[in-house]
């Protein structure tokens, strides 16, 4: 990593540190800050967009450290953030287990079922991966379609709000503030996992599972291991997203879902942490202003194009930055860091 000018390591613990200086720990103290009086001069709307980027942001880590990490490609992210959401809404709605309680048991369901999904990945790769994880999010939502007696079913299931005590968490700004505490120990742990012996072996699977086997790296342990971390992520998210709208549907968890989240990944950059929180802002921002543009479009053009102009919008994002920015946003954000840290000389930085 490339570091200020007049800032040194001197031993092995500042060289791993994720900050390394007081400055840069200034800058992500004053950014908490801010972002944590985001309610005190937001309107609700700008709180619900916040909010929902914070849940994609939590998906969008998850599939990070088993795509972007480990090279396991999967396309049935939503559907494990569908076990974690109804495992969390069946639990509190009908066994009366609190939002704490259920939240870990919603994490741990999903892990269970990524595992489950994850076996194909001892086997296969590649294309025949991509399948398998597809199967997955239908498999999924077909089977809490036919559960009707448990999941309600196509018609769905009502969920309680989160409470602290008897503080019910039921305004925006405070389910905000739950949202976003989440989203940063996510993140946290996230750039941590990264940096184990458990992410080193992701990567190394990442760029050559042969050779990473033939250094003693266990494929069948360390695969296995990010399809269940993953997917946790994935039911954390699925979780709030339930907990948030008090209602469990399967449309909450569209297949389209999960191929906009690989999509997240590539405009970000894969195998970055904070590629994950580009890709999933930008994306989410994207859809906001899409949201924005289709009455304009559907006056001045055609009801059906402002109809399919956010598939367009998305796929022309993706065919643009894998083409001209395969590394995604994390890369140009690299290039512009080193251009000012080695200013006057920034003639030097490369791409």
């Amino acid at each position: 990593m490339g570091l200020r000018w007049g800032t040194f390591q001197e031993n092995y613990a500042q060289d791993m540190a994720i900050f390394h200086s007081t400055r840069q720990w200034g800058i992500v103290v004053a950014f908490l800050i801010l972002l944590f009086a985001c309610p005190l001069f937001c309107s609700d709307r700008i709180l619900t967009i916040m909010t929902m980027i914070g849940i994609s942001v939590i998906s969008v880590l998850g599939l990070n450290i088993l795509t972007g990490s480990c090279g396991q490609i999967s396309i049935g992210h939503a559907g494990f953030m569908a076990v974690g959401g109804y495992t969390s809404a069946i639990l509190c709605a009908k066994l009366g287990f609190p939002f704490w309680a259920a939240l870990p048991c919603a994490a741990l369901a999903a892990g269970i079922a990524g595992l489950i999904f994850g076996l194909p990945s001892l086997k296969i790769k590649g294309f025949y991966l991509i399948m398998a994880t597809i199967a997955a999010q239908f498999i999924i939502i077909w089977t809490i379609i036919q559960l009707r007696s448990i999941t309600g079913g196509p018609d769905g299931l009502g969920v309680p709000k989160p409470a602290i005590g008897s503080i019910v968490l039921s305004s925006k700004a405070s389910y905000f503030y739950l949202v976003m505490v989440f989203t940063s120990l996510a993140t946290l742990l996230a750039k941590n996992i990264v940096r184990t012996r458990a992410g080193r072996a992701f990567i190394a699977i990442r760029d050559n599972d042969l050779a990473a086997e033939v250094m003693g790296v266990s494929l069948w342990s360390y695969k296995l291991q990010a399809f269940f971390i993953g997917c946790v992520y994935a039911g954390v998210a699925g979780a709030l997203l339930v907990h948030y709208f008090s209602f469990a549907s399967t449309d909450q968890f569209p297949f389209m879902d999960s191929v906009w989240y690989l999509g997240m990944l590539i405009v970000g950059g894969m195998g970055s942490v904070t590629g994950a929180i580009f890709g999933a802002v930008a994306l989410k921002l994207l859809d906001e202003l899409v949201t924005m543009a289709g009455p304009i479009l559907a006056a001045a053009v055609a009801p059906q194009a402002a109809a399919s102009l956010a598939l367009i919008s998305h796929g022309l994002i993706i065919i643009i930055f894998l083409i001209f920015e395969p590394r995604g946003l994390h890369h140009r954000w690299e290039i512009i860091k080193a251009y000012f840290r080695l200013w006057p000389f920034s003639h030097e930085v490369s791409e």
